[in-house]
C-alpha cells in the first residue's frame, strides 16, 4: 500500500495558501452540511504534491474517517485508464484507429442506424459507413445509455434488459453482443453522444491482447506504475478502506446505496466505469500523462500519443454542445469543452462555465470523483467523495473556480 503524501509547500509550489484554506473551507461546509459526507483532494505542481486534504467520513455510520489511503469508486474516471491501454496496444501496432471494430467484434461488423418506429416496429437502415475504434473513443459511435430517456434507442436499451450498461448476470463479451444488437442512434462520426462505447473499447482490448480486461491493464498499467490499490475488485484486506457509497435522499441528506466494485472478482469487467483506486493510484496515472506517457523511468506511451490522446477530435473544432446528440448534451458546462481519446479537452477557455485553461484535459465520475491536468500551469488536481447526485449539482464548477483562484504565478 502506497499513501499520497503533500511533498512541498503551496507558496513554492506558486499556489497562494489563504485560496487553498478557502477551498478546504468550502467542500468542509458541504460536509458539515451533511451534503457530502467526506472529501479528498490534492493540488500537484509539477509532479509534486502541494496541497492535501481529506475531511470527514468515508463511512458516516461507522465514524471512520477519510484518509490519505481511502479507496474510491471511480466509476467513469475508468476510462481514460481503459484508453490509456488501447493506445498501448495501438503503439505496438496491433490496434488501429482506423480498424472496424467489427474486425475484432464480429458483431459489429454491418452497423445499422434507428430511423423510426418503436418496439416490434422498429425501422432501421445500413450505417453510412464502418464503426471504428477512434469512434469508440471520441464518443461518436452511435452507442448510447439506457438511462437518457432523451431518444427511442435509449429506450430498446432498457427494453434488453440494458438499465445499468450491463446484460444481467452477463460478462463483458455477452453484454457487448447485446449492445451489437440494436441500432445505432445516428452514422458513426456524425455526433457526440456519452455512451458505453469505453466498455466495447474494453472488449477490444480483451481480444485484441489474449487477456481479461482486468488482468491486462494490471500488468500493462497499475503495477508498472506503481498504482497499488488500482483495480476492479476489492478483497477483505482492503475493504475497511473502500469509502461508502451514498445517494441524496428525498428529504435531503444522504443515504448509503450499493456501488460497484464488489466484493470479489466481478463478472463484469467495466472499461467504462468499473474502477477502484486510491488517490496515489490515481496522482501516478496523472503524473504519467502530465509526463507525455512516462514517470520514474518507465514508459507506457510516447510523448506522441499522449499529444493525440489530449487534443480535440470532433470534427472541424467543435465542442461537446455543438455536436452534441440534443439534448442529452446541451447543456452549459459543455461549451468550450472538446473531447480526445477519452478525456474532455478544454478547447476554449472564454466559453467554460468554470474558470478553465487551454489544452487542460481529464474526465470526472458519477460518485463525485474528478481529475484533470492542466499542461500550461503545470498542473494536476484531483477530488474524491462518494455521492451520486439526483441532480446536477456545483461541486466540479466550484473546485475548478477555488483552485483557479489559488494559482497565484
Amino acid at each position: 500500500m502506497a499513501v499520497l503524501r503533500q511533498e512541498t509547500g503551496p507558496e513554492e509550489a506558486g499556489l497562494d495558501a489563504g485560496a487553498l484554506e478557502r477551498l478546504d473551507g468550502h467542500f468542509a461546509r458541504l460536509v458539515d452540511e451533511g451534503r457530502l459526507p467526506g472529501f479528498l483532494v490534492s493540488v500537484a505542481r509539477g509532479g509534486r504534491v502541494a496541497h492535501l486534504t481529506a475531511y470527514g467520513a468515508r463511512d458516516i455510520a461507522a465514524g471512520l474517517p477519510v484518509r490519505g489511503d481511502t479507496l474510491w469508486r471511480i466509476y467513469s474516471m475508468t476510462k481514460p485508464v481503459t484508453s490509456v491501454g488501447a493506445l498501448m496496444l495501438m503503439e505496438e501496432g496491433r490496434l488501429s484507429l482506423d480498424d472496424p471494430v467489427g474486425r475484432h467484434l464480429p458483431a459489429f461488423a454491418e452497423p445499422r442506424v434507428y430511423e423510426g418506429g418503436s418496439g416490434d416496429e422498429v425501422r432501421t437502415r445500413p450505417a453510412s459507413g464502418p464503426l471504428l475504434v477512434r469512434h469508440l473513443m471520441t464518443h461518436t459511435a452511435g452507442l448510447t445509455f439506457a438511462f437518457y430517456h432523451a431518444h427511442p434507442v435509449d429506450a430498446l436499451y432498457r427494453a434488453a434488459g440494458l438499465e445499468s450498461a450491463v446484460l444481467p448476470g452477463s460478462d463483458l463479451a455477452r453484454t457487448t453482443e447485446a449492445y451489437a444488437r440494436l441500432p445505432l442512434q445516428f452514422d458513426p462520426g456524425t455526433q457526440w453522444n456519452y455512451s458505453v462505447a469505453s466498455n466495447v473499447l474494453g472488449r477490444v482490448i480483451e481480444v485484441v491482447s489474449g487477456q481479461p480486461l482486468d488482468t491486462y491493464l494490471a500488468e500493462r498499467v497499475f503495477r508498472p506504475l506503481g498504482m497499488t490499490d488500482a483495480g476492479f475488485e476489492v478483497d477483505d484486506e482492503r475493504a475497511g478502506r473502500l469509502a461508502e457509497l451514498y445517494g441524496e435522499a428525498e428529504g435531503g441528506g444522504l443515504e448509503p446505496i450499493p456501488g460497484l466494485p464488489l466484493r470479489g472478482r466481478p463478472r463484469f469487467l467495466s472499461g467504462s466505469g468499473g474502477m477502484v483506486a486510491s488517490a496515489h493510484d490515481m496522482h501516478r496515472f496523472m503524473e504519467m500523462l502530465r509526463r507525455r506517457g512516462e514517470l520514474d523511468g518507465t514508459r507506457l506511451l510516447t510523448p506522441r500519443t499522449v499529444d493525440l490522446m489530449t487534443r480535440n477530435h470532433l470534427p472541424g473544432g467543435a465542442d461537446l454542445r455543438a455536436f452534441g446528440s440534443r439534448p442529452a448534451h446541451d447543456e452549459p458546462g459543455n461549451e468550450g469543452v472538446g473531447f480526445g481519446l477519452g478525456v474532455s479537452v478544454v478547447i476554449d477557455p472564454s466559453r467554460t462555465q468554470a474558470p478553465s485553461s487551454l489544452g487542460s484535459y481529464g474526465w470526472s465520475g458519477v460518485a463525485t470523483t474528478t481529475f484533470w491536468v492542466d499542461p500550461g500551469r503545470d498542473l494536476t488536481v484531483q477530488f474524491y467523495t462518494q455521492v451520486r447526485p439526483r441532480s446536477s449539482h456545483t461541486v466540479f464548477r466550484d473546485l475548478k473556480r477555488l483552485v483557479h483562484e489559488a494559482v497565484a504565478r
